[in-house]
């Protein structure tokens, strides 16, 4: 789906050393939605979602620390840091009454957010993920499709032996986990080949799986708190996994007000597979929730 480029607007936020890329539309003074990629991808992810949501909602995308346009580094790659610089990154924006919404470890990412900042959301949304230590966990990491957590976690070798050969190993990745090997188009791939060129954000990208059991270690310390934040789950209908599998082991891990929606048509990378189906149903979400 076609957006038009005039309606984002593009900054970089400076934030205690780090610079981080924001796109944004919409009206300053309305409610807002903060989206936050996963890997192998960029803000981009979000653009057509963005355009399908239209105006009546802030819309910001950001590059996580590290990647495309965003330059700097985080002390640590563990999701509970990352989320800490997102809610500085709230302040510098002045977002107001904010729908927090990731993909894949962008969700994982909020999901140390909605611990560390409790009841400071307005609305929370986790698509294509499985969150560290919260099941079916234990099954995704042993699954011969998650290969790639094991070895993007090893020291150097994920480097070594991808550098250069960004795009094509990506590509692996989008063609295997997308309902329809096509699923992501080929400009989307482009610009998040672009967005890792760097060594320093390759890794960045590969550090996100070697915090895993760190990321994994929190979740489980905090299991017992209870989030009354709503929350809404988002899955790709053709995604590895059963749907209840997941809404049971984030209802025990503390999400006491928890929504489950299928998007019909697409595997792990919705927001490029099915754009228009992913901002009609977090449309339906906010709305619900809007006063």
């Amino acid at each position: 789906m076609a957006t038009a480029a005039a309606a984002f607007r593009h900054r970089q936020i400076v934030l205690d050393g780090l610079s981080i890329h924001a796109v944004e539309r919409g009206p300053a003074n309305r409610p807002a939605v903060l989206f936050l990629h996963g890997w192998p991808q960029d803000w981009s992810s979000f653009e057509a979602v963005m355009g399908a949501l239209g105006d009546d909602r802030r819309l910001v995308a950001i590059d996580l620390p590290g990647i495309g346009l965003s330059e700097g580094a985080l002390p640590s790659s563990d999701k509970r840091m990352i989320a800490r610089c997102v809610r500085r990154l709230v302040d510098a924006l002045e977002l107001r009454e904010v729908t927090l919404a990731g993909h894949d470890v962008g969700a994982m990412v909020v999901f140390a957010y909605l611990h560390e900042f409790p009841d400071e959301l307005s609305r929370a949304v986790l698509m294509n993920s499985a969150i560290p230590g919260v099941e079916p966990w234990s099954q995704v990491v042993r699954h011969p499709k998650t290969w790639h957590f094991a070895f993007h976690a090893l020291t150097e070798l994920p480097e070594l032996l991808v550098t250069g050969h960004q795009a094509a190993y990506f590509d692996y990745f989008f063609n295997m986990l997308s309902a329809h090997r096509g699923g992501v188009p080929t400009t989307a791939r482009a610009a998040y080949a672009r967005a890792y060129r760097r060594p320093a954000a390759l890794g960045t990208g590969f550090d996100w799986y070697r915090a895993l059991e760190q990321d994994e270690q929190h979740n489980l310390e905090m299991r017992d708190r209870p989030l009354r934040t709503p929350v809404l789950y988002l899955r790709g209908q053709r995604e590895l996994g059963s749907m209840d599998d997941y809404l049971r082991g984030l209802r025990a891990a503390g999400l006491h007000d928890l929504r489950g929606t299928l998007i019909p048509d697409s595997g792990h990378y919705a927001p490029d597979e099915q754009p228009r189906a992913v901002a009609q149903a977090i449309g339906r979400f906010i709305g619900a929730l809007a006063p």
